[in-house]
């Protein structure tokens, strides 16, 4: 077998254009999800029976049930729940022409990312001593900004290499949102191989990017993390 390196070489630049839609939808996805999921991680330590047996329940369902199926299911159901509530609304709006397949994606991978990420906060408050939150409230300081100047940014020093392991797992999971017509790495090296059936040239080209982009991301974070480490002062290394 012989490689077609000149249609490597063209196809991996074409690949390379959809790097700014996998990073704008992991991106998205990061940044809807990390409000709800440090909420959750919040009930599921110091909220009601009810609130935490919710909180439980939807993180062991997202977490138990394949991405794949998540994808299928809700792309297969929320553009007509919400062609319904347009229809209610009385609103002349076409839901399956106008909405991007993007937002569908965003909704999806945001809705399993909070699940992921709200267990990676959960971890990470509790490896703070309550202690803190005592001393916080014991000076006059209330529960909210205990948590904001207190708390919150020795558990982001705790939880930034799962949220990096969160990050790197959501890029090459987006691969999947070519199952939603996003053009995204996966989708234009699939389509980009169809023509000639060079599909292994193709995948080698897609292989190539993903592996720029995680190991841009990961030494991002680790960057991060040095930055960070002066909340734990000699114990980083």
């Amino acid at each position: 077998m012989e490689l077609d390196y000149e249609f490597m070489q063209k196809t991996f630049f074409e690949v390379w254009q959809g790097a700014g839609v996998t990073l704008s939808l992991t991106a998205l996805s990061l940044l809807i999800a990390t409000a709800p999921a440090f909420y959750l991680a919040v009930l599921r330590l110091r909220g009601s029976t009810a609130s935490r047996s919710i909180a439980r329940l939807y993180v062991s369902f997202v977490r138990g049930t394949p991405i794949i199926l998540q994808i299928l299911l809700l792309y297969s159901l929320l553009p007509s729940i919400l062609n319904v509530l347009v229809k209610a609304a009385g609103l002349d709006f076409n839901i399956f022409e106008s909405v991007s397949p993007f937002w569908y994606a965003v909704v999806v991978f945001s809705l399993n990312t909070t699940a992921l990420l709200a267990e990676v906060f959960r971890s990470a408050l509790l490896a703070i001593p309550k202690g803190q939150l005592e001393a916080g409230l014991s000076i006059g300081l209330s529960e909210l900004t205990t948590y904001v100047r207190v708390i919150i940014p020795q558990a982001l020093v705790v939880a930034l290499p799962s949220i990096c392991n969160v990050t790197v797992n959501l890029i090459k999971g987006t691969s999947l949102a070519f199952l939603m017509t996003v053009k995204d790495v996966m989708a234009i090296g699939k389509v980009s191989a169809s023509y000639g059936y060079n599909y292994i040239e193709a995948y080698v080209d897609v292989f190539v990017v993903y592996l720029v982009l995680c190991s841009i991301v990961q030494v991002l974070y680790r960057f991060a993390e040095l930055r960070l480490g002066a909340f734990r002062g000699n114990d980083w290394n």
